[in-house]
């Protein structure tokens, strides 16, 4: 009996150590995965956010957090940050060379959205939708499952 309590907590202290990490999302920054979204042929999703936005550090925290979601993002898409705000940048798309406010205006089609803003890309179909505001896990895995459907 002496001999089993050394050993269960050494099972113990062990399994602690060897739980497998959660899965997270891999965020990308536009030049990096949108090549890399062609080349994969998967979705893209641009998350358009502010570094002032309650409601983008809300979405952030709640949402893209979320085990289902992360799971059906990391299988579907490609995963974009993307700052409007960041001057300093600039986007390229098939050798075109955009500033963040030109790259912006491309998304938003020049139509005032707020943030956060979620844009949805289709590399194969050329297409977008654009989709604006916060969304909790339950509404935005029911977008996500639409964007997902409405590409096959």
């Amino acid at each position: 009996m002496k001999k089993l309590i050394p050993i269960a907590i050494l099972f113990i202290l062990f399994s602690s150590f060897t739980k497998p990490k959660e899965e997270e999302l891999k965020w990308y920054q536009w030049n990096e995965g949108y090549p890399l979204a062609v080349k994969e042929k998967k979705l893209i999703l641009v998350d358009a956010y502010t570094d002032w936005c309650g409601w983008c550090k809300k979405m952030d925290r709640d949402t893209y957090t979320n085990a289902d979601i992360i799971k059906k993002l990391n299988k579907n898409f490609i995963v974009i940050k993307f700052n409007p705000e960041q001057r300093d940048k600039t986007y390229d798309i098939d050798g075109t060379t955009f500033s963040a406010r030109d790259f912006f205006a491309q998304l938003s089609r020049g139509e005032n959205t707020g943030y956060p803003t979620t844009y949805f890309i289709n590399p194969k179909k050329k297409s977008l939708f654009v989709d604006p505001g916060y969304h909790d896990a339950a509404s935005f895995t029911q977008i996500l499952d639409k964007v997902i459907e409405d590409a096959k």
